[in-house]
């Protein structure tokens, strides 16, 4: 790929990844992903923000080649996909400075191994001037690491978010068409990446809305021409009330705990509740991760396995934890042969949460009758939770 022109002097870099289907080992990448990095030429000198992901290291040096003399490289974040290429850039430009927050600069000399004199360190709110252009850098902690920062190009009014605002998409577009696939693939950025720090992302969300943004060019996905398209989507995901949806994650050995499963969700249907199930043995987790934006309850269900609850379902509570979405209420449903442990495993394991535990329903055997009424009452809580929270 070579560079692509974005404004007078602003260049697109970077690489576009269409084979890889899982980030950091962890997390499904069902469109692939882009890793983005920019030129902007000044007047007087010349910045490059970011870089690419080592393995595409020959293709991106490559494209360096418009470039006479780097003066500046700019690092918003440490992880290395963002940053990995940075010895490679500095062996070509040895004369350039790696402009950094002082968190990153840490994180980078361990993580890179690269010595304290190539660094200059920025504070919030300050500026670098190319001559004719300015950059201008805003911390925005957590999203997703405490080093993170953006740059803001006041001339042009573009912020370069860095992983804020991304979407892991690999698309030949360089600024977004087709903005129902856009939208899905930075929610599920959001729900995978981000949703654990919603808070400081709710911070950090007002503190770039004080900036006149005309553009906003991300490190993953295409850029916005309508940044109001991206940003009034955080505003949801992160500040919006949750909706009046149940999450069904479970897994059914000998379908017991499967008949339970569509009993509670005919039954909240029948109420008017929305619901989203999840057969764990085929789940993209992805997709759970986005419901879970979303959802005001979370209903995990699972048989007893060896004396504990099947490991699918371990890793669903484990994720739902770890994510800390806006989830309101959580049960635990389910049944078992000799001995019953998954209610108490899998309850502790969502306490991070601090959503209110509803009583469980839990059945040795397949279901029967008083089963049934049980899970009936469970439907009447959860509807009953959400008036209260003024979402039904």
């Amino acid at each position: 790929m070579n560079p692509i022109k974005v404004k007078e002097n602003i260049y697109r870099l970077g690489s576009i990844d269409w084979d890889r289907r899982m980030f950091d080992a962890l997390i499904p990448l069902p469109d692939g992903t882009s890793y983005n990095a920019y030129i902007i030429k000044g007047s007087e000198k010349t910045a490059l923000i970011d870089t690419d992901e080592p393995s595409m290291k020959e293709e991106f040096l490559k494209q360096l080649d418009m470039v006479d003399k780097l003066d500046y490289l700019v690092s918003l974040h440490a992880e290395q996909d963002h940053s990995g290429c940075i010895p490679f850039v500095l062996e070509k430009f040895p004369e350039a400075k790696v402009v950094v927050s002082p968190k990153c600069k840490d994180m980078e000399m361990g993580l890179l191994h690269l010595p304290e004199d190539v660094f200059i360190t920025v504070q919030d709110g300050e500026t670098l001037s190319l001559g004719d252009k300015t950059l201008r850098f805003v911390y925005t902690p957590w999203v997703h690491w405490p080093e993170t920062m953006t740059a803001y190009l006041e001339e042009d009014k573009i912020l370069f978010s860095c992983d804020f605002f991304g979407s892991h998409l690999a698309t030949s577009d360089l600024f977004v068409k087709d903005k129902i696939k856009v939208y899905e693939a930075a929610k599920r950025y959001y729900a995978e990446i981000m949703m654990p720090f919603r808070k400081m992302i709710s911070k950090n969300l007002q503190k770039v809305l004080e900036l006149d943004i005309d553009m906003i060019a991300p490190s993953h996905g295409p850029i916005y021409r309508e940044p109001e398209l991206i940003i009034e989507a955080h505003k949801e995901w992160v500040d919006a009330p949750p909706k009046n949806l149940v999450v069904l994650p479970y897994i059914s050995m000998h379908d017991s705990t499967r008949l339970m499963v569509e009993h509670l969700t005919g039954a909240l249907i029948d109420r008017g509740v929305e619901v989203q199930q999840f057969n764990l043995e085929a789940t993209d987790l992805g997709k759970l991760a986005i419901a879970l934006v979303d959802a005001t309850t979370v209903v995990l269900a699972s048989p007893t396995v060896l004396g504990g609850p099947h490991p699918a379902a371990v890793y669903a509570a484990y994720l739902t934890n770890a994510l800390r979405p806006k989830v309101k209420f959580i049960s635990v449903m389910g049944s078992y042969g000799w001995t019953e442990r998954s209610v108490p495993v899998l309850s502790e394991m969502v306490k991070g949460m601090k959503a209110e535990i509803l009583k469980p329903v839990v059945q040795k055997g397949a279901p029967v009758e008083e089963t049934f009424r049980n899970i009936d009452r469970l439907a009447d809580d959860i509807v009953a939770k959400h008036r209260e929270e003024g979402i039904a």
